[in-house]
C-alpha cells in the first residue's frame, strides 16, 4: 500500500494534556547536551524570568511524538514505520516550554509528495498551553519508502 494522498488536510483529535516535568526537562537537556543553566537549575531559570526550568527547543518533539503516533496508527495512511525515516524537523515558537506547562497538541497533515516509489509526508503539530495559547508549531517531514524499496 502506498501513502494515501487523501491524508492532506486531515486533522487529528487533540492529544491528552501533557504535564511538562522538571526532571523530564533535565533528562532531555542532558541527552541533547543542552548545558545552559536555565535547563537544569530552577533558580537560574527564575533569574531569567521563567517560573521553572526551560526546556531545550527540541523538547517539543516529545509532545509532537504523541501526534505522530496518531498518524502511524491510521489504518488507511499507507505509512509503515519500518519504511519511515524522520527527514526534517522545524519549530516555530511563541514562547519557550517551561516545567509545569500543561500542553496539548493537534496534528494536521499539510502535504503528501510522491518521492521515488514512496512519499514525503509533511505534518504540523500545533502545541498549546492549558489556556489555549500557542506555544510552538512543530513541523515534521517523514520520508516513507515504497514497498519495493
Amino acid at each position: 500500500m502506498s501513502v494515501n494522498p487523501e491524508l492532506v488536510g486531515r486533522s487529528f483529535p487533540p492529544t491528552a494534556p501533557y504535564l511538562v516535568g522538571r526532571e523530564k526537562v533535565r533528562e532531555f537537556a542532558r541527552a541533547v547536551f543542552a548545558d545552559a543553566a536555565q535547563h537544569v537549575d530552577p533558580e537560574a531559570a527564575r533569574a531569567l524570568g521563567y517560573a521553572d526550568v526551560v526546556a531545550p527547543p527540541t523538547f517539543a518533539m516529545v509532545i509532537q511524538d504523541l501526534t505522530l503516533q496518531q498518524l502511524l496508527a491510521e489504518e488507511d495512511s499507507g505509512i509503515a514505520l519500518e519504511r519511515t525515516v524522520h527527514a526534517e524537523q522545524r519549530f516555530r515558537y511563541t514562547r519557550p516550554i517551561v516545567a509545569g506547562d500543561e500542553l496539548v497538541a493537534q496534528l494536521q497533515i499539510t502535504n503528501v509528495r510522491p518521492f521515488g516509489t514512496g512519499a514525503m509526508v509533511t505534518s504540523e503539530a500545533e502545541i498549546t498551553d492549558a489556556g489555549g495559547a500557542h506555544v510552538v508549531t512543530a513541523t515534521s517531514v517523514l520520508l516513507i519508502g515504497g514497498e519495493d524499496a
